[in-house]
């Protein structure tokens, strides 16, 4: 017998990431920028995965930005499947990122 009434299942964590994390490619500036945005991806595994695609919340808590640039940092979560999901850590121009913190919470069965 199917049951409509499954259990919500929650999980959360922070993750810090930049330039002791491999691939990291905010920390300079472009020698020729252009209003394109320069994109860093890092991809968060669930502790155990849930039964279909949760909804993910992504919060920035923290970050290093040089003190010369503007402060131009966005984040969101993108690629979300029932294992994990891809955290998109952004900036554009001439914004130098040293480093991000950030929390989520996932929500699902």
């Amino acid at each position: 017998m199917n049951n409509p009434m499954l259990p919500w299942k929650s999980l959360s964590a922070s993750v810090q990431v930049g330039v002791l994390t491999a691939g990291w490619n905010l920390a300079e500036a472009p020698v020729d920028w252009s209003e394109d945005a320069r994109v860093f991806r890092f991809f968060v595994y669930f502790g155990s995965p849930f039964g279909a695609p949760p909804v993910v919340h992504l919060g920035l808590t923290g970050f290093d930005i040089d003190q010369r640039d503007s402060d131009r940092l966005s984040a969101r979560a993108t690629e979300i499947n029932a294992a994990g999901f891809c955290a998109e850590i952004a900036t554009w121009r001439d914004t130098r990122v040293y480093s991000v913190e950030f929390s989520w919470l996932a929500l699902g069965a």
